[in-house]
């Protein structure tokens, strides 16, 4: 049944009826629980509140899969501006981007300038930019491009996921370029001949990839929710002796919130994933597709109204 409901809202999160639907509809029915606002003037409000709860923030301008020039450059236009925000309000965020959304399947020429563009602005401004990682068909050009502008730039990172085979494999070739790298469990559906069917070897693969990383010497966030994984790497770093300042842990806005303070209390660095824009369906349904929990939650805000 649940995986039947997480491929239910996978499917929904590709349909693009349903997106322009959701853009014009606005924040309803529950998607403000896991999204800031529309605007990067409602973001900075929950980046001051969680900072001033001790909390590090990650800011994404909402938007994928973008297929005409103008968008793109508007979609680099969104990211300036955020970084103009997080340094003018001196808030302790970074910036995640999707390189779809910055021409990724258009040119890369197109992608290329506008990543040039932003992690410009960023370094000047003391700004870290990751690269997220999107579809199993577009991430051997995304480590490509972030090979590059790893070249050129300091200030960027990238995420692998641990659902996919190649990731091991991925960890040793990154290795020279000495990467900040946020390493997940994947949210997108992909079939079983990339990516690992079941969740337990995934997760056995996630622990695997966060040893690998950390042993690397390399700064290693690790996004998840999952107390198993979290412990993992409490034990993992202590029996190394691995410095609280080479790994933070990461968790989505609205997704356990207490447990978020919790870890931050306990002396890590925890930085919450923190979305905005209006472009916002495709995310949620993601959300809803990797906990259920998620899905309750939203149909009470539904009967609520």
């Amino acid at each position: 049944m649940e995986q039947l409901m997480r491929d239910f809202f996978l499917f929904l999160s590709k349909n693009k009826t349903l997106t322009k639907w959701a853009k014009r509809y606005g924040l309803r029915f529950g998607a403000s629980r896991f999204v800031a606002g529309e605007t990067i003037e409602e973001a900075v409000r929950v980046i001051r509140q969680l900072n001033e709860k001790g909390l590090a923030v990650t800011v994404d301008y909402l938007g994928e899969f973008v297929d005409n020039e103008q968008e793109a450059n508007e979609m680099a236009r969104h990211c300036l501006e955020a970084i103009e925000a997080i340094s003018r309000e001196k808030l302790n965020s970074q910036l995640s981007l999707k390189m779809t959304s910055m021409g990724l399947d258009i040119s890369d020429e197109l992608v290329m300038r506008n990543m040039r563009r932003i992690l410009d602005a960023a370094k000047q401004r003391g700004v870290f930019v990751t690269i997220d990682m999107e579809d199993y068909s577009r991430c051997q050009k995304t480590l490509d491009i972030f090979k590059m502008l790893k070249k050129e730039y300091d200030n960027v990172g990238t995420v692998l996921q641990a659902y996919l085979y190649r990731t091991e494999q991925d960890i040793e070739d990154l290795k020279p370029y000495r990467p900040n790298l946020r390493l997940v469990k994947g949210a997108y559906k992909e079939p079983p001949e990339v990516a690992f069917p079941d969740k337990k070897d995934v997760d056995e693969n996630f622990k695997k990839i966060i040893k690998m990383h950390l042993l690397n010497g390399n700064y290693t966030a690790v996004a998840t929710h999952d107390d198993a994984i979290i412990e993992y790497t409490k034990q993992l770093v202590k029996e190394y002796n691995i410095p609280n300042s080479q790994f933070e842990f990461q968790m989505l806005y609205g997704i356990r919130p207490e447990r978020q303070l919790e870890l931050a209390r306990e002396g890590y660095t925890m930085r919450v994933y923190v979305p905005y824009g209006t472009d916002w369906y495709g995310y949620f349904m993601r959300r809803l597709a990797e906990r259920p929990a998620n899905v309750a939650f939203v149909l009470k805000g539904i009967l609520r109204k």
